[in-house]
């Protein structure tokens, strides 16, 4: 019986919580399971690494990105081997390339397309823990890529579905909770969770898992456990929506602090100025969300979207160019903004959930500058200082109290 185990930076953060987590990999051996691990680089290792790269340039190459920071997760998982070793249980590095994980070519932000298994399953044949690099990937010509932050959740995902495993994810937290447990600390663990749920939340701001991850699993419904490396309490289950029997209007408040909002100013309101400035931020491979346009005035409009502050410098580069050839009069940026979210599968046969929302906000005199919509969940876009006190209300609303919003069984 195979089990992909992932451990974060926060796992592997230093020697000892390289043994504690190796420790609880020879527990599952122990148990009979074939462990594959997966490790993160040690903690803010990632985030060194790309410092070094922007204070010799704020945009340097991303295929020299991708070769600098992928050297954090090679540092790691060789200490992790090492460690198994010396406790007399035979293990084996690898990085990505060695598997092999196959991306396309999109540096930093890459996509599987296909794994190689038979190195694995002949280590854990011949008796061996293979330790594996998360976050890591190599085209079909031998270029190293990157899969996105938090990319090593996508990498045991991976490798569990190729395994018929499932996954466990060992973090710092003991779960997924309905709220982050820093700012609400009356949030409460969710048992199990549906992927549908939980890929809103990773996409609005939860720092559990991965989206991508979530996405890919639920493609191939691979199960998922989400623990803390550092007790051995049950932790939350990540599964297909007829697993989870709780379907509340809303499971969990997001917050995301890491958007910023850029804004063109008096565009002219004509066809194709908007494919004009999202067909240049597609190809640079930024990812837009919330998008607002306003109402033409006089033939022109302006026209505001977010994206994550780690592709703003870019964004904002890219839109100044488009800008200037599509005759806008500026763009603006604001760092100072966050998207605060409601989720729960139980929204898909509810009503009154947004009006709760807006009336809470309102409440706290909280101003909403967007508004984006899915079946399952809402979020608002607001000033950045409003963040934690909007989480904080919400939660309080809509799961402290119980749920008011009425949801209408389904015939």
């Amino acid at each position: 019986m195979h089990l992909v185990i992932k451990f974060g930076g926060t796992s592997v953060g230093s020697l000892e919580r390289i043994e504690n987590a190796a420790r609880k990999v020879i527990e599952k051996v122990k148990e009979g399971y074939k462990v594959v691990v997966v490790s993160s680089a040690m903690a803010g290792e990632t985030d060194r690494l790309i410092n070094l790269a922007r204070q010799l340039d704020n945009f340097p190459p991303e295929r020299e990105v991708d070769m600098l920071i992928s050297t954090g997760e090679q540092q790691a998982i060789a200490l992790f081997a090492i460690t198994l070793n010396k406790l007399g249980y035979p293990a084996v590095s690898l990085c990505g390339w060695q598997v092999p994980i196959i991306t396309d070519h999109v540096h930093t932000k890459a996509r599987v397309r296909k794994v190689g298994i038979q190195r694995i399953k002949n280590l854990l044949k011949e008796g061996y823990i293979p330790v594996v690099a998360g976050f890591q990937g190599v085209t079909e010509d031998w270029e190293i890529t990157t899969l996105g932050r938090g990319g090593s959740d996508l990498s045991a995902v991976v490798l569990a579905h190729a395994l018929g495993a499932d996954c466990e994810i060992y973090t710092d937290v003991e779960g997924v909770f309905t709220a982050d447990p820093r700012i609400v600390p009356q949030a409460r663990k969710i048992p199990r969770i549906s992927y549908e749920e939980m890929l809103e939340m990773a996409s609005l701001g939860a720092k559990v898992m991965q989206a991508r991850s979530i996405e890919f699993a639920m493609k191939y419904n691979v199960r998922i456990h989400v623990r803390s490396s550092f007790s051995d309490v049950e932790g939350t289950w990540i599964l297909p929506e007829e697993e989870v029997m709780e379907k509340v209007a809303v499971r969990a408040i997001t917050l995301d602090t890491k958007e910023s909002r850029i804004t063109v100013v008096r565009v002219p309101d004509r066809p194709g100025i908007a494919y004009s400035i999202f067909k240049a931020l597609g190809d640079a491979h930024i990812v837009v969300d919330m998008i607002v346009q306003n109402v033409s005035h006089q033939g022109y409009t302006d026209m505001s979207f977010t994206v994550n502050k780690t592709d703003a410098d870019l964004a904002e580069s890219i839109v100044r160019k488009v800008a200037g050839d599509i005759g806008a009069q500026e763009v603006v940026r604001d760092d100072h903004v966050a998207k605060i979210s409601v989720v729960g599968i139980g929204m898909k046969s509810s009503y009154g959930t947004a009006a709760k929302m807006f009336e809470v906000l309102y409440r706290n005199n909280i101003n909403i500058m967007a508004i984006s919509t899915s079946e399952i969940k809402i979020s608002c876009l607001i000033e950045s200082k409003y963040g934690e006190l909007a989480v904080r209300e919400l939660h309080s609303a809509f799961i402290e109290e119980g749920e008011e919003v009425k949801v209408i069984n389904e015939t």
